[in-house]
């Protein structure tokens, strides 16, 4: 009974909303409360289908205000709404295309062809060790495992690269000096150009610039039917390295030798002016001329040898009047105004013809590191005490290394 009367009142204010809808001209539906909860249990806004304007309605919707029978929804976010009003995102077409580089919009423009260098596209790879037992290792595990070669073959492969350096177009002139004879400075100038020629790409040569019989072609092989004074006589035809091959002798190592004239009938000595004619020759072909000095500082050949040397090696031996001279010949070059040749002076101690002496070297080491930056020994070696040609190969290890240490050092001062 109750419900009855319930759904008596509902229907009378529905009528009672329609009467007042008409009065106003605006078109109505009747729907009941249980088709309303029926269309709201769907789910859906579609059954909730407004009805189109009534023909010949004749009140216009006021301005800024929805048409009749607008029906105004809360906003929803489209997740929230069912699926079938969500529109799906349709999926991005695979394109052939490719995005362009980042090389090709730089605003540099496009590579060379010049930066596709073997260092950039081919992969690096650790060389195997020289010997020992880590090359064994290194060939047991098929190269798996690599531990790279001891620290003294690292040490000798540092200064073989600093031996190679490049020294310009200028060719460097390094004299080698002794106020003595007999303490090696011959010898010193033969393992020091040996070294230099080995290890480095463009030429060297040694000259022997004593103005006496010089010993400079016997510590070396090969042989030359021309010397120095041969070459000053015919300095204005010689115009090209082959030309001047013919007057230097090379054997056995890649160092050039220019002899001096064995002779004894010899009247003229080789002076000033044969020795700057000689080296203008060699310093159009070669990049380092190391000159066997004599023993006399105030010959007229040693102006031209120290104003042109950019370096200088002074020699000594292992007895107290030998080091005492030597270091008398950097007073000397000091009071003649040459105290750069001083500062970049290298001083070797040629112990190459023995060593079974009282004299205290390590003392005479320290006296010349108080004057000059490099002090080097040359052990005894059986090799050298011989007294005839050179051989670098048949040299003691300790031997080679202390004239590739001497390379290095000369090297590092004439880049200096």
């Amino acid at each position: 009974m109750t419900d009855e009367k319930n759904q008596e009142n509902d229907a009378v204010e529905a009528a009672g909303d329609a009467g007042a809808a008409e009065e106003a001209g605006t078109p109505f539906e009747v729907v009941s409360v249980a088709d309303a909860r029926e269309r709201a249990s769907a789910g859906s806004l579609a059954g909730l289908a407004l009805p189109a304007p009534m023909a010949g309605a004749s009140v216009p919707p006021a301005p800024g205000k929805p048409p009749a029978g607008y029906l105004q929804v809360s906003a929803r976010a489209p997740e929230a709404l069912p699926d079938a009003d969500v529109a799906e995102a349709p999926e991005p077409v695979a394109s052939d295309a490719q995005p362009p580089s980042e090389r090709r919009t730089r605003p540099e423009g496009p590579e060379p062809a010049s930066s596709l260098t073997s260092d950039r596209l081919i992969e690096k790879a650790a060389a195997p060790p020289e010997a020992g037992w880590r090359l064994w290792l290194y060939r047991a595990t098929l190269g798996y495992v690599n531990l790279g070669d001891p620290d003294h073959v690292r040490l000798r492969r540092a200064l073989e690269h600093r031996i190679a350096t490049r020294l310009g177009e200028r060719t460097r002139f390094v004299p080698v000096l002794s106020r003595k004879g007999g303490v090696g400075k011959t010898t010193v100038t033969t393992l020091l150009g040996m070294a230099l020629a080995d290890l480095r790409e463009d030429r060297v040569i040694a000259l022997d610039a004593n103005p006496d019989r010089g010993t400079l072609s016997d510590r070396n092989p090969g042989r030359a039917t021309h010397t120095a004074r041969h070459l000053v006589k015919d300095r204005f035809s010689v115009d090209s390295f082959a030309q001047l091959s013919e007057y230097t002798a090379r054997e056995g190592s890649r160092l050039d030798v220019l002899a001096s004239d064995p002779d004894p009938m010899v009247a003229h000595a080789f002076d000033d002016g044969d020795y700057r004619a000689v080296t203008d020759v060699l310093g159009r072909y070669y990049s380092i001329v190391l000159t066997d000095s004599g023993t006399g500082m105030v010959h007229s050949v040693m102006k031209g040898t120290l104003e042109k040397a950019d370096a200088v090696v002074l020699v000594s031996g292992g007895s107290v009047d030998e080091a005492r001279l030597a270091s008398e010949t950097l007073t000397w070059l000091e009071a003649h105004g040459r105290e750069d040749l001083v500062k970049k002076a290298i001083v070797v101690i040629n112990l190459g013809a023995g060593e079974g002496t009282r004299v205290d070297v390590d003392e005479i080491e320290e006296h010349f590191r108080t004057r000059v930056a490099h002090v080097l020994r040359i052990p005894h070696d059986r090799h050298l005490a011989e007294g005839s040609q050179i051989e670098f190969g048949k040299l003691r290890q300790p031997t080679r290394a202390a004239a590739t240490e001497l390379a290095a050092l000369v090297v590092d001062e004439l880049v200096g």
